[in-house]
């Protein structure tokens, strides 16, 4: 179906952007606050000196993101089918709260594809039990984030913005891994041209997808 230009003239892009910007001013403190805070707190792991060790133990914390996040997101949808209409999917029948839930199970979804594996790499990339601390550290903000997107989520959609501390750690997470990997591949060299071309594809990203005069945003 073709796009309606003036299906959107009201649409005002300016006051949307400021309404996400502030969520997510507040939310990047409060998240570094409890990466530093879970670091400092939580003494250094024992039995972490193999490298199966840590896989190990950042799988168990995948586990518990997962319950606490995607898990939870399922739960919630099927009770709610279970106490309305939509417990036939056919019929059509969805409340706003149920948009919500489905949207937040496929986003949740999408940055597991980013987390599990920038985890994963995360362990297998850190020498000992003090190090490990960081991974410990990144499922801690990971599932407070994936929570923040959901509440903030229902309130407004503005307010899922309070999850974007969880997208930046498992980016930072697939990136450090991806540039660790390039170093051991051909030096500084690989390192510096897989963050290069990172930032350049981001760059593109950016310039291609940015709103249309008279549109909404992508």
């Amino acid at each position: 179906m073709a796009e309606d230009p003036g299906q959107w003239a009201d649409f005002d892009i300016s006051k949307q952007r400021r309404a996400t910007m502030t969520p997510i001013a507040i939310a990047f403190p409060v998240a570094i606050a409890l990466w530093f805070g879970t670091i400092f707190l939580l003494p250094p792991l024992a039995g972490m000196d193999a490298p199966l060790d840590r896989l190990v133990f950042a799988l168990k914390c995948c586990a518990v993101a997962i319950l606490f996040s995607l898990v939870m997101g399922v739960e919630a949808v099927a009770h709610e089918r279970l106490r309305s209409p939509a417990i036939d999917p056919l019929a059509g029948y969805e409340t706003r709260r149920m948009r919500v839930n489905l949207r937040y199970l496929q986003n949740t979804l999408e940055q597991l594809v980013v987390f599990v594996p920038g985890l994963l790499g995360l362990a297998a990339y850190s020498p000992d039990g003090s190090a490990m601390r960081r991974v410990v550290a990144a499922t801690v903000v990971w599932i407070a984030a994936r929570i923040a997107f959901w509440i903030g989520y229902h309130r407004s959609s503005a307010e899922r913005g309070y999850g974007a501390p969880g997208v930046i750690v498992g980016v930072l997470m697939l990136l450090y891994v991806c540039a660790r990997f390039g170093f051991e591949l051909a030096g500084w060299a690989g390192a510096a041209g897989i963050v290069v071309l990172f930032v350049l594809m981001e760059a593109i990203i950016t310039w291609k997808t940015g709103p249309k005069t008279g549109g909404p945003p992508a």
